[in-house]
């Protein structure tokens, strides 16, 4: 069982060391943490969405941006799509699961916004409706994804992880989501 861990432990790394050395994911990260600086500035927020783990990743990442990550400060806007259960259960009877996470995004997003999507597949179709609906409203987007960025990929801007392993595309978009916070909090507040 120690060699398992080790193994599991190991693949991880190996995952984050290919990311480490990506220039493009490098560039893309700091181009994210630009626009979300850009939209904080102008009254905007940033928005996730996701299903599963990815949900659950929505939820922690919007919660670093509100409560805090590294040191107390203001909140920061940031919202994750599908937490109000009344809505997931409305949308979802009256008009389909597909329509959950693109029926809040034309409700509550507007032009000042960032939206990132986390799909480790690409091809999740509430995800997919969402980033439609975003583009109609003039959302700056970029996605979270794995593998080969799914159908997600022609659709928007996206940070695609390296791996075909849920869990280790997983671990790594939260990683992303923590480096974004933190220099968003140090551009932010300490300028």
């Amino acid at each position: 069982m120690i060699e398992l861990i080790k193994k599991e432990i190991q693949n991880s790394i190996d995952i984050k060391l290919e990311v480490l050395n990506n220039s493009e994911i490098i560039s893309q990260i700091e181009i994210l943490v630009n626009k979300c600086l850009e939209s904080l500035r102008k009254g905007g927020k940033i928005i996730f969405c996701g299903n599963g783990g990815s949900f659950a990743d929505s939820q922690h990442l919007a919660a670093e941006f509100v409560s805090r990550l590294r040191f107390d400060r203001a909140p920061l806007a940031s919202i994750a799509l599908g937490t109000n259960s009344s809505n997931m259960s409305a949308i979802g009877n009256d008009y389909g699961y597909d329509q959950v996470f693109k029926r809040e995004i034309l409700a509550l997003g507007n032009k000042n916004d960032v939206f990132i999507p986390i799909s480790t597949s690409g091809n999740s179709p509430n995800v997919i409706e969402a980033i439609k609906a975003a583009k109609e409203k003039g959302i700056y987007i970029m996605a979270f994804t794995g593998g080969h960025g799914g159908l997600i990929k022609g659709l928007c801007d996206a940070i695609i992880v390296p791996s075909k392993s849920t869990e280790k595309i997983q671990e790594v978009h939260i990683m992303f989501g923590h480096i974004i916070c933190y220099l968003i909090e140090e551009k932010f507040f300490k300028k």
